[in-house]
């Protein structure tokens, strides 16, 4: 233990003496190095050094590199993010204007279609459902008795006619097709005007039966109403045909008729609101009394 406090206090006395010694060491080696005396030393000790040197600065361009390249991704990324935002936003106002403008145009045809139509008075309704299953045809319209509309009043559209009211609320109704297969309109051929029943079909399209067999039936020909059985007014376009044959009792023809609508994407309908239909059972009653 004496000896260290020994080791320390010789420690002590010569650390002046040390210092000097080192200060003296360092100022002939800077004497020699501008001298040149340390120039091969120098030149053997650069070369490990600058090596060493290279290898760090190019680690830290490296980094440097990636923390710009990791900054310009980021920005990139934040731009992407802002242009798909803004994409989505563009889009989404595309659809709405080209909503806007179908909308615009099919009511736009309506009223084209309501302007040349005399002594008929029309109420516009939207399509809420579409009830095209093999039982019951149908279609409800956000239209009620407190816009006027009564069973058994025409739905149409410009293309021709969608059928006719059978059930209503006060602010809905529900509209039977004219390709329903139980219903039964009074038509005429518009070329020849020979008359006939048309009834839905259960491929969803229409068959005019009961034509006379004399009568000229044409591919082409359009098939209106006749206004006979007061179920709906005269001329108003049912489809048009496609093709004919005889009946299968042979005493009458039979056509295959196209609407000219497409139930599945029906959006907007008119009802004529000021056609009453006329029962005319009661005088079958009354020629039966």
């Amino acid at each position: 233990m004496n000896g260290g406090l020994g080791y320390r206090r010789n420690w002590r006395a010569n650390r002046g003496l040390f210092l000097f010694v080192t200060l003296i060491a360092c100022a002939g080696l800077i004497i020699a190095s501008r001298a040149g005396l340390l120039a091969p030393v120098e030149d053997a000790l650069s070369t490990p050094i600058n090596a060493v040197s290279g290898v760090f600065n190019r680690i830290a361009l490296g980094i440097n590199s990636s923390a710009g390249d990791l900054a310009q991704i980021q920005a990139l990324q934040r731009r992407n993010s802002e242009l798909e935002e803004a994409l989505a936003q563009f889009q989404a106002e595309l659809v709405e204007l080209r909503e806007i403008a179908s909308d615009y145009q099919r009511l736009s045809d309506l009223l084209d279609y309501t302007a040349t139509i005399e002594n008929m008075q029309f109420v516009t309704g939207d399509v809420i459902a579409i009830d095209q299953n093999a039982i019951f045809r149908s279609i409800t319209i956000n239209r009620g008795t407190r816009d006027g509309i009564g069973i058994g009043m025409p739905v149409v559209t410009r293309q021709g006619l969608v059928g006719r009211v059978l059930q209503v609320s006060a602010g809905a109704a529900r509209v039977m097709l004219v390709t329903e297969t139980t219903g039964n309109v009074s038509g005429r051929l518009q070329t020849t005007r020979a008359e006939g029943s048309v009834r839905g079909a259960p491929n969803g399209n229409l068959i005019m039966g009961m034509i006379p067999l004399d009568s000229e039936v044409r591919e082409g020909d359009l098939v209106v109403t006749s206004g006979l059985g007061g179920n709906f007014p005269p001329d108003i376009v049912i489809g048009q045909v496609t093709s004919a044959r005889q009946a299968e009792n042979g005493l009458s023809q039979e056509a295959q008729v196209r609407s000219l609508i497409n139930f599945d994407t029906l959006e907007f309908v008119l009802v004529v609101s000021n056609f009453q239909p006329i029962d005319l059972s009661v005088f079958d009653q009354a020629t039966g009394n």
